[in-house]
């Protein structure tokens, strides 16, 4: 027989004893499920984290008081450092010698921001900037301009949005030259910057920006600053890093031999630090499913053997008309198989339809992880190889006429 020959018998096989195949299919299904169900979801999350760590500019860090990732005891330890003051941020914008910008910003979340009768949700976030700013997190203007030095110096009342908030309480795209209100604050709008799309579970663009002065006077100076460096070179990016490392450890009184009391992150730094955090997730998740398949297999074992007693007779009768013991083998441990791969196939598709549905409750694009389909599908056949051989094995070493005896 040849191998489609072969499958077209495992297919009846399967077939004439539905509930039971269906029975054992489900243990393949849950253990694949599993492992492409979290295997997806958190590509998602990764790919949607990469993107939103992925908004500071090329060679770009950022320093500021809390770190992006830390346990419980590293984050309580962290809220007893000292703010970053605007005193020391300057300090690293006037000491820095191998950065071509270093913007300063702060934040305030939860404001709404109104347009005559049009006004957005309270989840608005208020930057304040510098101008340098802008360049550092890789904001470009769309339409209108950014503010000036002397905007910036005196705290004017001017304001850049962002695309969602522009869209939001300007649909019909005529903002600029527009006074608006953030809470109960107004300021013209000056510009719109260019959309980001969606970053982090969120919108990288419902915000608007201020001068940071100005975001002073309005939301409070008592607060920790962001220092974000753009490095001049690619080149000398890991030494600008330690210069600003240096003056704000100078500038904050650090003690030799003590470790920072500030947090230093770059793109590459934060996608890091997350694949270490998941990878952790990922191997504890697979051992798990591990498990499920290896029970899933003893099962397969289990119904493999009761076939083979099942069809001892017809056993007895392809080997009385000529077949081999390595017909029979191959007939039985292809069953075995496409079993296996019959319910990694469904385990596959249940477990991309399930992970992606992170996916669309981050507004992100839906990935198929190819890579791990086709690790799913090759555990299948491995574990339908390695649970099908001895059912197959007993099956082709029958004494044919002992099989045709069988009642």
């Amino acid at each position: 027989m040849d191998l489609k020959e072969v499958i077209r018998i495992a297919l009846s096989s399967i077939k004439a004893n539905k509930l039971r195949s269906v029975l054992t299919l489900l243990g393949i299904v849950i253990g694949v499920f599993s492992i492409i169900g979290v295997m997806t979801a958190v590509r998602v999350l990764q790919n949607s984290i990469e993107s939103g760590m992925s908004q500071l500019g090329s060679h770009t860090f950022q320093i500021q008081k809390m770190p992006m990732f830390a346990n419980r005891q590293e984050w309580l330890k962290a809220r007893q450092r000292k703010d970053i003051t605007y005193e020391q941020a300057l300090a690293v914008v006037e000491r820095m010698t191998l950065a071509k910008y270093v913007g300063l910003e702060a934040w305030q979340g939860g404001k709404v921001v109104q347009a005559g009768g049009i006004k957005t949700n309270p989840n608005v976030g208020v930057a304040g900037e510098t101008i340098e700013g802008f360049a550092t997190n890789n904001w470009n203007v769309l339409e209108g301009r950014l503010f000036t030095t002397e905007e910036l110096q005196r705290g004017a009342t001017v304001v850049v949005l962002g695309a969602q908030v522009a869209k939001k309480i300007f649909p019909k795209g005529d903002g600029i030259g527009t006074i608006i209100r953030v809470d109960n604050y107004q300021f013209l709008v000056i510009g719109i910057l260019e959309e980001k799309g969606a970053a982090m579970g969120g919108s990288s663009d419902n915000f608007v920006a201020i001068p940071l002065t100005t975001f002073f006077q309005y939301f409070g100076k008592n607060r920790s600053l962001q220092v974000m460096v753009k490095a001049k070179e690619p080149e000398v990016f890991e030494d600008a890093i330690e210069e600003a490392r240096f003056i704000l450890r100078t500038v904050r009184n650090v003690p030799p031999g003590a470790e920072d009391d500030f947090s230093i992150f770059s793109n590459d730094s934060l996608i890091k630090a997350f694949n270490d955090f998941t990878y952790y997730v990922k191997m504890g998740i697979g051992f798990i499913s591990f498990i499920s398949l290896l029970a899933a297999g003893v099962g397969i074992m289990n119904i493999m053997l009761v076939s083979v007693t099942e069809r001892t007779r017809e056993i007895g009768i392809r080997k009385a008309i000529g077949a081999r013991k390595t017909n029979i083998l191959s007939q039985f441990l292809t069953e075995a198989i496409v079993l296996c791969q019959i319910g990694g196939l469904f385990g596959i598709l249940l477990g991309v339809v399930a992970g992606n549905i992170a996916a669309i409750a981050f507004e992100i694009p839906p990935i198929v992880p190819l890579d791990w389909a086709f690790i799913g599908f090759a555990l299948c056949a491995l574990i339908g190889i390695i649970f099908g051989v001895y059912p197959a094995w007993k099956a082709a070493n029958l004494d044919p006429i002992e099989a045709l005896r069988y009642e």
